[in-house]
């Protein structure tokens, strides 16, 4: 049995203009959450980074796997610098997985009127068995499951981008329109026993991470609340002060050897802890 690899965190203060979220993000908790952060004083958990880009550029770019809203709201603030957790976006530091979309309310109506406004998107019914193939086929963007037997297949597009943009398209008729929880198992009855009022799933193939770092470092992205990044030794309760993030007196240079120390003082107290076990925290 091999021994676990007890590396420390990628930890590192990068300029906040080199980093760009994968997915879309909520523009409504912004500023709210630019508040709560000066609030506090601190960066409590660092956004989860990895570099990414076409490889031309001198300056390296940092495509965001989780907390693309902590990101957004450093940029909205005018911050220089953020801390963040670089991370290798392969097996095992990093394990991509998908969320689902369970609707509520008028669902069947919503999507089914907004599908067939959509230019280029192709939908039609087929059983569970044939929609579930096709989707692990990629033959399909999206399936719509209404009752166990009752499943629109959504289909469109040729190349990524393309699914891409026909994607965010059908996830923009509900987001905004029609209350949906995510979940992590693609059966509807599974779903409708924590969240009884559930009337629709959709249910979204899974992404390979060179697709993610495609579309991102073309400047497109994702529908929000799709990607679930498991990341294995994350970075919690840093609390990283704030007013080293918005700094501008001080260098790049100078805040990474800030953190080198910090970093040091913080092992030589025996304040690092790593877990290996999976953890529940209650005061988050």
């Amino acid at each position: 049995m091999s021994q676990p690899d007890f590396r420390l965190p990628d930890l590192r203060f990068v300029p906040t203009e080199a980093v760009f979220p994968h997915e879309y993000h909520d523009l409504q908790r912004t500023m709210p959450l630019v508040e709560r952060l000066r609030e506090s004083g601190t960066l409590k958990n660092p956004p989860i980074v990895t570099q990414g880009g076409d490889g031309m550029r001198v300056e390296p770019r940092f495509v965001v796997l989780d907390g693309a809203n902590r990101s957004t709201a450093a940029r909205a603030a005018g911050w220089p610098h953020i801390l963040v957790q670089c991370v290798r976006y392969e097996s095992p530091t990093v394990e991509l997985h998908t969320w689902f979309h369970a609707l509520t309310a008028d669902a069947r109506e919503t999507l089914e009127q907004g599908m067939a406004g959509i230019k280029g998107l192709d939908f039609g019914r087929q059983d569970r068995l044939h929609a579930r193939a096709m989707l692990a086929r990629r033959e399909a963007l999206a399936c719509v499951v209404l009752n166990e037997g009752d499943v629109i297949v959504v289909r469109g597009g040729r190349t990524l981008h393309e699914r891409n943009e026909l994607l965010n398209a059908l996830v923009h008729l509900y987001q905004d329109r029609v209350p949906y929880t995510r979940v992590t198992s693609d059966s509807l009855s599974a779903a409708r026993k924590e969240h009884p009022e559930v009337q629709a799933l959709v249910i979204f193939p899974r992404f390979d991470p060179a697709e993610v770092i495609d579309l991102a470092s073309a400047g497109e992205f994702l529908p929000a609340g799709i990607t679930r990044h498991l990341i294995r030794w994350r970075a919690l309760r840093v609390n990283i002060p704030i007013a080293l993030c918005e700094d501008t007196t001080m260098s790049l240079d100078q805040k990474n050897e800030w953190l080198a120390r910090w970093t040091q003082d913080r092992l030589t107290k025996r304040e690092v802890r790593f877990y290996e076990e999976p953890t529940v925290l209650y005061d988050e």
